[in-house]
């Protein structure tokens, strides 16, 4: 089973994610399940999401407390919550932020994951030029796919466009191609379909 735990703030599209993650999942004839955890129902409070990935039935319901990944969407998050308990060895780390993991002070943290799990993507820069807002989920959902290699990008975009059907769909899936490749050309790995 692969875990994954979204944080970000009220307003970001946090649970959105969560739902197009297991979403894009079904579509490839896999197990998911996304659910959220609201401290406070507030815009800009913080949020977390969970979405879990399997091969076989799913029949945990309770938070994911050791996540394989963590997609954080919002880098003021890094020194108000634990966003990192948990996360499990060799796990991934996607963060939303043109800065790197040094220059956010996490030089030394990181130091215990592989290179080629960690990465940071301007999500929210991206969501601006495609989608004309800066809500970084989908551009994030593409970046995931490249990184964790756990969905296929042509399945994240099914699911953004079920979501959000016409213009904004296609705008939002333009933003996760965008952070797909980006990550693709970082990572030097070859972009997948």
């Amino acid at each position: 089973m692969f875990q994954v735990r979204i944080h970000g703030r009220g307003g970001q599209g946090v649970v959105s994610a969560a739902e197009m993650l297991s979403v894009a999942a079904f579509d490839e004839g896999r197990h998911a399940q996304a659910f959220p955890s609201f401290g406070s129902e507030r815009m800009g409070a913080p949020v977390v999401a969970f979405c879990r990935i399997d091969d076989r039935e799913i029949r945990l319901r309770e938070p994911v407390m050791n996540p394989d990944a963590l997609i954080i969407q919002d880098p003021t998050l890094l020194h108000q919550v634990d966003l990192f308990s948990g996360l499990a060895p060799g796990g991934y780390i996607l963060l939303n932020s043109s800065r790197g993991f040094d220059e956010l002070g996490l030089a030394e943290f990181i130091r215990a994951f592989p290179a080629d799990h960690l990465c940071t993507v301007p999500a929210s820069e991206i969501a601006m030029k495609h989608v004309g807002r800066p809500l970084p989920n989908a551009a994030l959902l593409g970046a995931f796919a490249a990184l964790a290699g756990q969905l296929r990008l042509d399945s994240v975009a099914m699911a953004i466009r079920e979501r959000f059907p016409g213009r904004t769909g296609e705008a939002n899936v333009a933003a996760a191609r965008d952070a797909h490749d980006r990550v693709c050309a970082k990572m030097r790995v070859p972009a997948n379909a």
